[in-house]
């Protein structure tokens, strides 16, 4: 079930509401509480029933090593419980989504072939395992208390975050649902929600969905081997840079705004990432609770920067690296966290040799420099993370620095190859450029910060008048707009 389909909005979201604040206001709390769970159960079987077992026992079993660790025993006892947890769950995050890889790569090396496992990925297993992880770090610290298991299968399983994310811990979620101020229904909150709820669902319908197809006839070319022109090259590698931007940037939108529904504040995920000054910049607004997790269970646990710069600078590399297979079994998204992780090190001997030579890094034109060389790393590194395969990767990087075969005429006679509409192509990827670049994000519109406006000038007052129509139209033209439903990008990480 999709949050951009028509089953979702018309019959499950206000289901799911309903009987929320039904039971919250006229029975109990734990009333509530089950029937989100149930919807949330619902909500993720719907994709496929044979996953939600796995789901379960993934619950069952990393709640009972929760409750062991909480409990005081001994720290040799709670530190070999936390390793045959994490192991556990690494184990069953690497059978199913890196067995066939680790199989595939075992033949090239011994130079034989074996049959490869029926294994179909479980949806979401990369967001709920990690998220069971850091229950149990955090329980073996101490900065876990023991909850009913009513309790851990909501902050586990609420469904706004439980297919991409946020990845969320246990101290911020929930608290929020047992504070007794939140019982009751919070109409400025829904509001809010519902705000960003329809920018995302425009977002993903008007936007992302349509400067997709401009990207995969690219990708596929290239992946098919076959041979691509600079402009078309360029046109594919922008158009994607800009599809996952608004695609995961909706995602978020939604999810938040959903949660903001029931009254519950998910984490900030996404926060104008195309805006970064650097790529230490870009991993604080990109996917922020993954960079988080990678930071506080990965990085810091290697030794972080305690251990020496040589020391951590491998560590950071580490990081991206497994961050990088995190995504996905494939050594193009090896290779895009490795490269990542050489950016980061270049960036911080960058910073090292500003600070030692007293360089102005606040001055405009060095901000601006800085951020379109940002983005040209991040959208380089795009193609290793979009391309099925390692020649076609290669083939686009080539044509993409090919300068030899630029025919900026073949985009006014629409004669560039696997672009059906370059001129569109083109006005679409400005037109993203300017939204991403320049305009407000969705919680800045919603908050109404960039408005520098007393509470009582005129077009603070049209502002407030004037955004029901425009989300109102938003929405509108998203639903009719929906007549195949596409997946968010992030599903399948």
């Amino acid at each position: 079930m999709l949050f951009n389909s028509y089953i979702f909005l018309f019959l499950f979201l206000p289901a799911a509401l309903l009987g929320y604040y039904v039971l919250r206001l006229k029975c109990s709390r734990e009333a509530s509480f089950v029937i989100l769970v149930l919807a949330s159960l619902l909500y993720y079987g719907y994709w496929k029933v044979s996953y939600l077992p796995i789901l379960l026992i993934s619950i069952v079993a990393n709640y009972a090593l929760g409750i062991l660790l909480v409990k005081q025993i001994n720290q040799g006892t709670k530190k070999l419980l936390l390793i045959v947890g994490i192991a556990l769950n690494l184990a069953a995050l690497g059978y199913y989504k890196y067995a066939n890889f680790f199989l595939s790569n075992f033949e090239w090396l011994v130079g034989e072939s074996y049959s490869t496992l029926n294994i179909v990925l479980p949806l979401a297993i990369s967001f709920f395992t990690f998220q069971q992880i850091a229950y149990l770090v955090d329980a073996s610290k101490g900065e876990a208390k023991e909850y009913s298991f009513i309790h851990y299968c909501l902050f586990i399983s609420f469904f706004p975050q439980l297919i991409a994310g946020p990845i969320v811990h246990h101290k911020e979620m929930l608290p929020q649902f047992m504070d007794k101020a939140r019982a009751y229904f919070d109409v400025e909150m829904f509001w809010q929600g519902v705000q960003l709820f329809c920018i995302g669902l425009a977002k993903k319908v008007l936007i992302a969905d349509n400067v997709a197809l401009f990207a995969t006839p690219v990708f596929f070319a290239a992946d098919s081997g076959y041979e691509i022109s600079t402009v078309a090259a360029w046109i594919g590698i922008l158009a994607y840079a800009f599809q996952l931007y608004f695609d995961f940037s909706a995602y978020s939108d939604m999810a938040i705004g959903i949660g903001k529904m029931f009254g519950i504040d998910l984490p900030l995920n996404f926060n104008s990432p195309y805006k970064a000054v650097s790529i230490s910049d870009f991993w604080r607004r990109w996917h922020m609770t993954l960079s988080r997790f990678l930071r506080d269970y990965l990085y810091i646990a290697l030794g972080g920067n305690r251990v020496g710069a040589f020391r951590r600078h491998i560590n950071l590399f580490l990081t991206m690296l497994l961050g990088g297979l995190w995504h996905g079994a494939s050594w193009n998204f090896v290779l895009w966290g490795g490269l990542h992780g050489s950016y980061l090190i270049i960036n911080h001997f960058w910073t090292g040799f500003c600070k030692q030579n007293n360089i102005n890094t606040s001055k405009q034109g060095y901000i601006l420099l800085a951020k379109l060389l940002t983005f040209f790393c991040v959208i380089e590194a795009w193609v290793l993370f979009r391309a099925e395969t390692f020649e076609g990767a290669m083939a686009l990087y080539s044509a993409s620095f090919s300068f030899d075969n630029i025919q900026l005429s073949a985009i006014l006679t629409s004669q560039v190859e696997y672009v059906s509409e370059p001129i569109k192509a083109i006005l679409m990827i400005i037109f993203c450029a300017v939204t991403a670049f320049i305009c407000p994000n969705s919680q800045e519109i919603v908050a109404g910060k960039y408005l520098a406006l007393s509470e009582k000038g005129f077009y603070k007052r049209a502002y407030y008048f004037t955004l029901p129509l425009l989300l109102s139209g938003l929405l509108v033209a998203a639903i009719s707009s929906m007549n195949k439903v596409s997946e968010f990008l992030y599903f399948q990480f």
